[in-house]
């Protein structure tokens, strides 16, 4: 019976070995079937006499026979369909369309004129006239130099914009090949959890492994299908958090290509903080705001030069058989109202704007400080993992492999060392996710949320 619980307890941890998780090394994650696809194992009487019969594959990871997306290609997709950007390049349009209207004249007037109708039994005085507004000052000028500042900053919000569905889709996709692996992990400790119950029933049969024991695997195979559930559930919200940023809900479940570790840039804080202030869009729009108020306040300065109205007309009096000619001008006098009120608030209005600058460049900081603090801890995390703590994990086993073939086999040890390299595969893998996202909200200037409403 030593033989055949040593034959059975390499045998696991042969297929143990075989299926371990790899670490990430550039290997594209597999698309995994969901679980209710899963075969089932043999019933423990099918048992040969003195031997194991061959394992069923339970949760082993098929491809779909469907294509794959890379993250570029779904960042080509999002700027085509993302409603987001459509909706910003529309509100650029209205504000060239703004500044179209600001800088017409005044449409002039025509109309019929009459007087002394009646006048010894006749039609009196009678004629046509035309009246012209004309805007002095540089007012027309100077509104359409309002409106450009106001369609330099619209442009300045698309291209803000612009970097968020990129920032999104890239978030997004790391979150799917991230998810993608979790499923590929947890299959693979629900196909280890499944043949260690089978396997501890053969010995507890042969009365050399404890119902403590079987329980004990069969916990372990319960928790992982909680777990390859959960990871199933987890790469469907990723999906669908994904398809939503692209703007095509309607895409079935695809996998997406991404080799995670090929993605790792070198970010400082200085760094990111100068091409914050040099680069952001948000900064630039700020900017943009300060021009428009400053010259509102020009524009709201020359309010009170009045506008020249001018009157012709060309009149027939039937009384006596002249033609008449009538010229008149006017112009409102500035007494009671020189705009005041429009000068102050446009006063405030700048004010107001240039200190929103330097709200800005202070928030950008406050929001780069959260965000780097957590790309630098998840970059020393995946560094660790990388270095010490999966190597470490992967020697556990290899101590409990070489301890079954010395003939020593403690099935508590060897659910420890399995659990242990499995969980640190999960716990790397969501370092790795927070690594890539920080990176990405790095890259794009901290903009991100392109379908929240702004």
């Amino acid at each position: 019976m030593e033989v055949l619980k040593k034959t059975i307890a390499i045998a696991l941890l042969g297929v143990l070995s075989s299926r371990l998780p790899a670490q990430e090394s550039g290997k594209r994650p597999g698309f995994i079937m969901p679980p209710d696809q899963r075969t089932t194992l043999p019933s423990p009487n099918a048992q040969a006499q003195g031997g194991i019969p061959e394992p069923v594959p339970v949760g082993k990871p098929v491809v779909q026979p469907v294509g794959k997306f890379t993250p570029e290609e779904l960042v080509a997709l999002a700027l085509q369909r993302n409603p987001s950007l459509a909706r910003s390049a529309a509100t650029v349009e209205a504000a060239r369309g703004r500044w179209v209207q600001v800088g017409l004249p005044p449409n002039p007037t025509a109309g019929f004129s009459g007087s002394e109708m009646g006048n010894n039994g006749t039609a009196g005085q009678v004629g046509g006239y035309f009246g012209q507004e004309f805007v002095t000052g540089g007012k027309l000028r100077l509104n359409r130099t309002v409106i450009d500042a106001e369609v330099a900053e619209a442009q300045r919000q698309f291209e803000a914009q612009r970097l968020r569905v990129i920032t999104d889709t890239r978030m997004a996709c790391v979150d799917v090949v991230i998810a993608q692996r979790r499923v590929q992990i947890a299959q693979e400790l629900l196909y280890i959890g499944d043949r260690a119950v089978y396997s501890t029933d053969a010995l507890v049969r042969g009365q050399q492994a404890s119902r403590y024991e079987l329980l004990q695997a069969q916990v372990e195979a319960n928790s992982a299908k909680i777990v390859t559930q959960n990871a199933h559930n987890d790469l469907q919200a990723a999906w669908r958090r994904l398809t939503a940023v692209v703007g095509m809900p309607e895409l079935a479940l695809t996998p997406v290509e991404a080799d995670l570790k090929a993605m790792q840039q070198e970010f400082t804080f200085d760094g990111v903080m100068q091409r914050l202030l040099t680069s952001s869009p948000e900064l630039a729009a700020a900017g943009a705001r300060v021009v428009r108020a400053r010259q509102a306040l020009a524009r709201a300065s020359v309010e009170k030069i009045p506008n020249l109205d001018v009157q012709a007309g060309v009149q027939h009096d039937n009384s006596s058989g002249y033609d008449i000619a009538n010229l008149q001008a006017g112009i409102p006098l500035p007494i009671l109202n020189r705009n005041q009120g429009g000068v102050r608030a446009a006063q405030g209005e700048l004010a107001a704007a240039q200190s929103d600058v330097s709200r800005i460049q202070l928030d950008l900081q406050q929001r780069l400080a959260i965000v780097f603090q957590r790309y630098a801890n998840a970059k020393h995390q995946v560094e660790t993992y990388d270095k010490d703590i999966l190597p470490n994990a992967k020697e556990a086993l290899d101590m409990v492999q070489l301890a079954i073939k010395q003939g020593e086999f403690d099935y508590i040890v060897f659910l420890t060392a399995q659990r242990t390299f499995f969980q640190a595969n999960l716990a790397y893998l969501e370092s790795l996710r927070t690594l890539r996202t920080s990176e990405a909200e790095l890259e794009g200037l901290l903009l991100s949320g392109s379908l929240e409403r702004t």
